[in-house]
């Protein structure tokens, strides 16, 4: 038999958590990385599920087929999220995806569902990039987005770059790169995600159906100035990068409020980090989000500007790299109207859709793939954080809308 949602939760629930914060540190090509996928490959084999692991480290349980090659172009329904975490992120953040995947599997083999089409349920790989700095490592790589080279390229904190992590965790590097003939088997890609808002909390409903994602990227502000001693150099014989970088924390801040966007300096790096020194180097990551492109260009010029000003004042030196983008993300209106005509209504009015300022797998799989999400209510709103939450009512209903959702799709 196969466990129930509340039991593949709390088997889940220990892997990869710090005991100090409550958070997780589910980090890529990591002991705990390994751990959560040790975990799927038993939940797909429990259920007699086909195990497949592509060329670029995403996990895929199917049923109706032993892998992509068994599927004619655009039939299967694949659903899934991710397993890996933010540093000392929540609960919520991907895992409600995978395991109401395989719950909402199980509730339809309750109804006796006979599928007409092959099913999948996916794990994608480094989805947050905590620890290489890009986001959506796997799904970039399967679509194409991110080449072979700059995956090579990407590094961790300590210097070990993408592929020796790899390798170290038992996976050919080599083998990376896009995977276009598995991505044309997919005829549905639906992700279920908590929301990472209070839309839902604030509308009183359970389950929500997105309708787009913000553009959204991140970009290095790198203020280089002069290292010096903290208690002999004179405040005006300084070149501090770190008043630079303040400023241009409390301008990022400022854009956004302005014009709706959303604006955080949420990383920093110091050097050369020492209580009584001024810094050599302050490195700061921003990430900025908004409605519209116009929106985003607008706000990102606008903190350029401010932080060239302010280090031009204090005899700094200023670069700014974008290290990620992903444009505005509109999923298929065809499929989204599908999701809210078998959900129905709940309760006297329509499920409720609604955008996100988040990035997801499926936003990344939208340019070539038919995707759609389904949210679950956060009634913190929290996200990113062990504050993060879902009633257990509103995942059992995120799961019978899943499921709803595959019925309709995969066995018509």
């Amino acid at each position: 038999m196969s466990p129930s949602f509340h039991e593949m939760w709390e088997e889940l629930r220990p892997l990869g958590r710090d005991s100090s914060s409550g958070g997780y540190r589910r980090f890529a090509w990591t002991g705990a990385d390994t751990d959560c996928r040790a975990w799927f490959r038993a939940q797909a084999e429990t259920r007699g599920l086909a195990y497949e692991l592509d060329r670029n480290g995403n996990q895929w349980a199917w049923l109706g087929a032993t892998t992509y090659r068994d599927v004619a172009p655009g039939e299967a329904v694949v659903t899934g999220s991710h397993l890996d975490s933010v540093p000392d992120g929540g609960a919520f953040d991907g895992p409600l995806g995978v395991v109401s995947s395989f719950a909402a599997l199980d509730e339809l083999r309750r109804r006796g569902t006979e599928f007409g089409r092959p099913l999948a349920i996916v794990n994608f790989g480094d989805e947050e990039g905590a620890r290489f700095g890009l986001a959506c490592v796997g799904s970039r790589l399967s679509a194409g987005v991110l080449t072979t080279e700059a995956a090579h390229r990407l590094r961790d904190g300590d210097g070990v770059t993408l592929p020796q992590a790899m390798e170290r965790a038992g996976h050919d590097p080599e083998a990376i790169g896009p995977d276009p003939e598995r991505l044309a088997a997919i005829g549905a890609f639906v992700e279920l995600h908590v929301e990472q808002g209070r839309a839902l909390d604030l509308s009183g409903d359970p389950v929500g159906i997105a309708s787009a994602i913000w553009p959204h990227g991140r970009w290095r502000f790198d203020f280089r100035g002069e290292a010096n001693h903290a208690g002999t150099t004179r405040l005006q014989d300084r070149r501090d990068p770190m008043l630079s970088y303040a400023a241009t924390v409390l301008a990022a801040r400022e854009q956004a409020r302005l014009t709706g966007a959303l604006a955080t300096f949420g990383k920093i790096s110091v050097e050369p980090n020492g209580v009584n020194a001024i810094p050599s180097l302050v490195r700061g990551w921003l990430d900025a989000r908004a409605a519209g492109q116009d929106t985003l260009d607008a706000v990102i010029t606008g903190i350029e500007r401010a932080a060239a000003d302010r280090a031009a004042h204090d005899g700094v030196d200023l670069d700014v790299v974008r290290e990620s983008f992903t444009p505005v993300v509109e999923f298929q209106h065809a499929l989204r109207d599908e999701l809210g005509t078998l959900l129905g209504k709940q309760g006297e009015r329509p499920v409720p859709v609604l955008g996100t300022g988040a990035g997801h797998d499926a936003g990344i799989l939208s340019a070539t793939v038919p995707t759609a999400m389904l949210f679950v209510r956060n009634p913190t709103g929290v996200s990113h954080s062990p504050a993060e939450a879902a009633t257990e009512d509103d995942c059992v209903a995120g799961v019978t809308a899943l499921a709803d959702v595959l019925e309709g799709l995969a066995c018509r």
